[in-house]
């Protein structure tokens, strides 16, 4: 089974509107700025790599959008919240992973993953809500995870940060509601990103299993759709959160999960 690859200029009429998007040098955060852009967004895309970034650049040629790179480490939460001052659209996507036993995860890690995950999209919210309150409307996204509505083992750090993450997106909905701006999460199983690619490995040491069984035996075992979601998908399930017909939905979670929460 085959899914889109390509962004789609179809669907919700972006042009005007502006976009920041985080983690947006790949996986599902280039995908995003990608589909923004090709409804007509001005996307700002931010990530550490810059090399990543221009790359991006060169694939949003052409579309009705632009694409302009920002090198940014979330780590530095006051550089975050400036970056999002002035955007009407939020999609919060960065993140990281790490797959050990609690009693085994390195602490220093875990405060830098809920430093990237959590706290760092709590500032880029402050910084964007005073620009889209005053307009009157507001797109924040928050690309969540299955782990964001279940937990796995090995996972303390990504599992508590997506979880943080959903009440956090539930609170700006509440709060932006009365202004005309949206807060949704999107929540995807496990997506064909490098993220998940380079947690094979962890997988299989944790798990006790050969690499070649991780995908069967871990990632997709509970899911009723047996392979990985796109980046695309993802990202067009966002570019929906972000039209106009979306004004009504807000403070929930879109989940992408290929059937693993129908269990």
């Amino acid at each position: 089974m085959t899914a889109p690859t390509t962004p789609r200029p179809a669907g919700p009429d972006l042009a005007g509107r502006s976009a920041l998007v985080t983690g947006a040098a790949g996986g599902i955060g280039s995908a995003c700025a990608l589909r923004l852009a090709a409804a007509g967004a001005d996307v700002r895309a931010t990530d550490r790599d810059a090399a990543g970034l221009e790359e991006l650049v060169v694939r949003a040629r052409g579309l009705p959008g632009s694409v302009t790179p920002h090198v940014l480490d979330l780590t530095d939460l006051d550089a975050a919240e400036q970056a999002a001052a002035g955007a009407d659209i939020l999609v919060n996507n960065a993140g990281l992973q790490l797959v050990r036993p609690i009693e085994e995860f390195p602490p220093e890690v875990f405060h830098t993953v809920l430093t990237v995950m959590l706290e760092a999209p709590f500032r880029l919210i402050r910084g964007a809500l005073p620009h889209m309150y005053r307009q009157g409307w507001g797109r924040i996204v928050n690309v969540s995870s299955v782990h964001g509505l279940r937990a796995s083992a090995y996972k303390s750090a990504y599992v508590t940060a997506k979880h943080g993450l959903e009440g956090l997106s539930k609170t700006a909905a509440l709060e932006g509601a009365p202004h005309g701006v949206t807060s949704n999460c999107v929540n995807p199983g496990y997506v064909r990103t490098p993220l998940v690619e380079r947690q094979i490995a962890d997988q299989a040491a944790a798990h006790g299993i050969d690499e070649s069984k991780v995908l069967t035996e871990v990632l997709l075992k509970d899911s009723a759709v047996k392979r990985l979601i796109e980046p695309e998908e993802v990202a067009e399930a966002v570019a929906y959160l972000c039209g106009p017909h979306a004004s009504f939905v807000t403070g929930t979670s879109l989940t992408l999960d290929g059937g693993w929460t129908a269990h």
